[in-house]
């Protein structure tokens, strides 16, 4: 039988659009689908994507091998993306560690550290002094330590780097489909995905839909994931802040557990004209499980209490920012069981399935989309491609 395309990949988020990227480089006859961003938030009533935004924190220093060689493998692959898309998307300004004095393998830091020696990452240790001396914008507990990353580190624009990628998949070839996908199903010769108002066929789909991959009858049975709410909060800077907080890395700072942490972006203009600085931590407990309640939370400001929370506690860290207009939005973070992406194929050998960020995928989004890609030409992912870690779990 005939079909519209050979692979058709579903998503056109960060791993979606990497997808097709890569695929466009190792075969013809590819389709990447998925509706574009929303003009007006507050009044779409489709589906969403958790990438606009103008601001994620990138680095290797990570407490896992697998994540950290996820994002070293990314990383090696920014600047020729920037050169060949002409879109730049990463800024170099170092990320900071900053927390109590950790323990070898013991907690994020001590793992992270095991990890940076193993992949012998350039991480500078900072003792308290040289920490307050090094980084005075931040009032962090006397007795933290530091642990900073100046190269293959900073923060990335994740709708710029959508942008390239999708660019350089539509200069090898790949036909992008402004539309979302109703329905997909295996009929045996071919999967067939509908959009509104039309079906295409193709020999094999991966779906990399993120927090909406269960909704929309996109897969034989739901993968095992938890899609929660992450309230992310803005402070809104003057020239006096811009002086002050201008200089500043990508910080993530721990408390006494490493579930007590906030992360903060430098200062970055957004599309309004304005320069804010961005904060979010990881305590909310809101989960959505249907395509309504993600999208009434897209359409909101996120949670107030928790702008509240994470307020403070910026103010708390940079009593700098104290007087500046606070704003807030809502995301979603897709949690997997295995706490790995999700790369593997469904109970039809026709239909993968490429989700699961955990909430630090950003940076390894474009090693993530190749190994999609990987898995839509070789039909599995070997050792060096982590295929076990990455085996899809499902309900």
């Amino acid at each position: 039988m005939a079909v519209d395309f050979k692979v058709i990949v579903i998503g056109r988020g960060m791993m979606g659009a990497a997808a097709a990227r890569h695929l466009s480089g190792m075969i013809d006859g590819v389709a990447l689908i998925g509706p574009g961003e929303p003009s007006d938030r507050k009044s779409h009533h489709g589906v969403f994507a958790s990438h606009y935004d103008e601001a994620r924190i990138t680095r290797t220093f990570d407490d896992n091998m697998v994540w950290a060689t996820l994002a070293d493998r990314s990383l090696d692959r920014y600047a020729d993306i920037e050169a060949r898309s002409g879109i730049s998307f990463f800024s170099e300004v170092g990320c900071l560690f900053a927390g109590p004095k950790p323990r070898a393998g013991e907690g994020y830091l001590g793992r992270a550290l095991d990890v940076a020696g193993a992949l012998d990452l350039d991480v500078e240790t900072l003792d308290p002094a040289t920490l307050h001396g090094r980084f005075p914008q931040f009032n962090i507990d006397g007795s933290f330590q530091g642990f900073f990353q100046g190269r293959r580190a900073g923060h990335i624009n994740p709708r710029a780097l959508v942008r390239a990628q999708t660019a350089l998949a539509q200069a090898g070839g790949v036909d992008v489909i402004d539309a979302t996908v109703t329905g997909v199903r295996d009929v045996g010769s071919c999967v067939e995905v509908d959009v509104t108002g039309k079906t295409y066929s193709a020999e094999r789909v991966l779906v990399a839909a993120g927090g909406f991959t269960n909704f929309n009858n996109l897969l034989p049975l739901p993968v095992d994931v938890r899609v929660a709410a992450r309230t992310v909060v803005f402070f809104e800077l003057g020239e006096r802040e811009l002086e002050l907080f201008g200089s500043m890395p990508s910080t993530i700072v721990f408390g006494e557990t490493d579930d007590d942490h906030v992360y903060i972006l430098p200062p970055v203009r957004y599309p309004d004209g304005k320069t804010y600085l961005k904060l979010g931590g990881d305590t909310e407990a809101q989960v959505f499980d249907s395509l309504d309640s993600a999208g009434e939370w897209f359409r909101s400001e996120g949670n107030l209490s928790e702008r509240e929370i994470i307020a403070a506690t910026a103010q708390a860290l940079m009593p700098g920012l104290a007087g500046r207009p606070i704003t807030s939005a809502s995301c979603v973070a897709t949690f997997t069981r295995t706490a790995y992406p999700y790369a593997g194929f469904t109970a039809s050998s026709r239909i993968a399935v490429l989700t699961g960020g955990n909430f630090v995928a950003a940076k390894s989004s474009d090693e993530i989309g190749r190994l999609g890609a990987v898995l839509m030409t070789d039909g599995a992912l070997g050792p060096e491609n982590f295929g076990e870690q990455l085996t899809p779990v499902f309900r």
